[in-house]
């Protein structure tokens, strides 16, 4: 019952950290708009794909949790 705590609190203090990243991404200049991020505009079709953003934010959740699982 003590670990099903823990991970709980860990769990919701993720989800703080995700809804606060979410709220000031508009203030970071640099996300969504990386080099390497797939962006095709012909006519009135627009295609946006964040290739690189998408690496970079898997890094950093990785070491995210490579660190609490240590």
């Amino acid at each position: 019952m003590q670990a099903l705590g823990k991970a709980l609190i860990v769990l919701g203090v993720i989800i703080i950290l995700v809804g606060a990243g979410l709220l000031f991404a508009h203030k970071i200049p640099s996300i969504g708009r990386l080099p390497g991020d797939i962006y095709v505009k012909k006519g009135n079709f627009s295609f946006y794909f964040p290739l690189t953003t998408c690496i970079i934010i898997s890094i950093v959740l990785s070491l995210i949790f490579w660190i609490f699982r240590k």
